[in-house]
């Protein structure tokens, strides 16, 4: 069954937003270039607010639009809503003198309207100036008449003003279409293979940082330094020698053990006694292990034959520790005995890391990984844990 949108559809606002949010990623971005450190607003005095010391603010309006369309003309609702809001804070004096304004929008400023002579190229803010003031002055439209009252009532210089600091940037990329363009951005900070991967985890940051400003209205402005900082912590997860271990993953939570209880690696912990806490401890490890190694999987993180070889090692780490628990236990060890020494066993899997690569080495990786090995019976606490549970691989593969 097809579902189709309504007239009431909130898709186009929530684009908007998600647009808005993403230009700002963009355009943050391109000024790290320039090395100049600047503090960044959102849904402030206007969308997007750039203050740079020293500098004047620059003010982005960003206008979002499904289909390509030559609407900016010289009544068009979205160029008079913007001004009109640009107009309001003149008069309150909300935007300091000095202020710069764009407008970037995905529609296009047909040739010879007031918005094409704001375009940083042919630019002729007097031409724009007296279009707009016509327009104001003898156009019928309804949904602009806020709008041209608010701008004829700007005195004339300041009307001059405005729009002398109005830029036009109409044709932007599309929201699909930034992906090409943050792409180009961060094309320095990682190898091609990986952007894709390391751009996904920029912007999960971003979108999350931007909620947490958005929400705490009396938190600092976002930070240039704070964008900087974590591209550096992503290129160097991203290195050679490194994975990345992602923030999503990190903070899952298991609040529901049940649908574990008869997994193999489950019924490896309670053989050998150990408590409810660290068996949800352990679900979670798995869950977690799990997860990041199926996203590195997914985005070609990972060399070829990788995975195994790192398992084949763990094996190995634990094979030594294992028989030396053997030998110590001797044969006719009694119950009791084997239990208390599988949980020593068991103790050393939740400390020991084994890093998959030398600067990756998240504790939850080995233990999950030690989990995920257990549910398979390829390692175990219990000298006996195979003869014990080989029943459920058997099981298991019957269902299969």
């Amino acid at each position: 069954m097809s579902i189709k949108q309504t007239q009431f559809s909130a898709s186009p606002s929530v684009i908007g937003y998600l647009y808005q949010c993403r230009y700002a990623l963009l355009s943050a971005l391109s000024r790290l270039r320039t090395g100049d450190e600047f503090l960044l607003h959102l849904e402030t005095l206007d969308d997007v607010v750039f203050e740079t010391a020293g500098s004047p603010l620059e003010i982005l309006q960003t206008k979002h639009h499904l289909a390509r369309t030559a609407d900016l003309t010289d009544a068009s609702a979205d160029l008079w809503k913007t001004l009109r809001i640009w107009c309001e804070s003149t008069t309150t004096n909300a935007i300091p003198s000095g202020t710069t304004f764009y407008l970037v929008t995905t529609s296009r400023a047909p040739d010879g309207s007031a918005a094409s002579y704001l375009k940083i190229a042919s630019r002729n803010a007097s031409t724009a100036l007296q279009r707009l003031e016509a327009t104001a002055q003898t156009s019928t439209n309804k949904e602009n008449r806020a709008a041209y009252q608010a701008f004829l009532s700007l005195q004339k210089r300041q009307r001059e003003d405005l729009i002398s600091s109005v830029y036009i940037v109409d044709y932007s990329p599309s929201i699909v279409d930034l992906d090409v363009r943050l792409g180009e951005e961060i094309h320095w900070a990682v190898e091609s293979d990986f952007r894709t991967s390391f751009l996904e985890r920029l912007e999960g940051w971003w979108f999350r940082r931007s909620i947490q400003h958005l929400v705490n209205r009396s938190s600092t402005p976002i930070l240039s330094q704070e964008i900087e900082a974590q591209m550096g912590d992503l290129r160097e997860q991203f290195k050679q020698d490194a994975l990345p271990i992602d923030e999503d993953i990190f903070d899952l939570e298991i609040d529901d053990a049940s649908a574990y209880q008869n997994r193999s690696f489950v019924h490896q912990l309670s053989l050998i006694g150990i408590s409810t806490k660290r068996i949800l401890f352990a679900i979670r490890d798995y869950f977690r292990a799990y997860e990041q190694r199926s996203r590195w999987v997914r985005e070609d993180l990972l060399l070829v034959g990788e995975l195994d070889r790192y398992e084949k090692r763990l094996v190995e780490e634990w094979e030594r520790v294992f028989e030396r628990m053997r030998e110590e236990l001797g044969d006719d060890a009694a119950e009791e005995a084997k239990q208390k020494t599988a949980r020593e066993l068991y103790k050393w899997v939740e400390d020991v890391v084994i890093p998959i690569r030398q600067r990756c080495a998240e504790p939850f990786v080995t233990r999950g990984s030690y989990h995920i090995l257990s549910d398979g019976l390829r390692v175990g606490w219990h000298p006996d844990f195979m003869s014990r549970l080989q029943h459920l691989l058997e099981r298991r593969k019957a269902v299969s």
